[in-house]
């Protein structure tokens, strides 16, 4: 079912962070299942996935974080970060993209 079919049904979230605190671990673990370290996939609403991230940015503000929700889109799903993450999302033609390196044109100038 396409995504957009599921405004206000729980939907599946990804939530990949870097180095976890524990106590933001044991937030996330409220709704999200760890299958992986620092990877949490969750079925929850868009407020819930929203106030999570809230309280996650508010309480580990360095904390680099890729989120996966889903969206109304070709793809069914947008990207997000936050902090220093490895790897950026991008957008071309309206699709979403990873960038596994990165670097500023303004960087290259200098």
């Amino acid at each position: 079912m396409h995504p957009s079919r599921h405004r206000g049904i729980y939907a599946m979230t990804v939530i990949i962070c870097n180095n976890t605190p524990d106590r933001i671990r044991g937030h996330l673990k409220r709704w999200f299942i760890e299958p992986k370290p620092n990877v949490f996939v969750g079925s929850v609403n868009m407020r819930t996935r929203e106030k999570t991230i809230q309280y996650i940015r508010r309480n580990s503000p360095g904390l680099g974080m890729l989120i996966i929700a889903p969206e109304r889109s070709s793809q069914g799903f947008k990207i997000r970060t936050f902090g220093k993450t490895c790897r950026k999302e991008c957008q071309y033609s309206g699709l979403y993209l990873i960038a596994e390196e990165w670097s500023d044109s303004r960087d290259d100038d200098l």
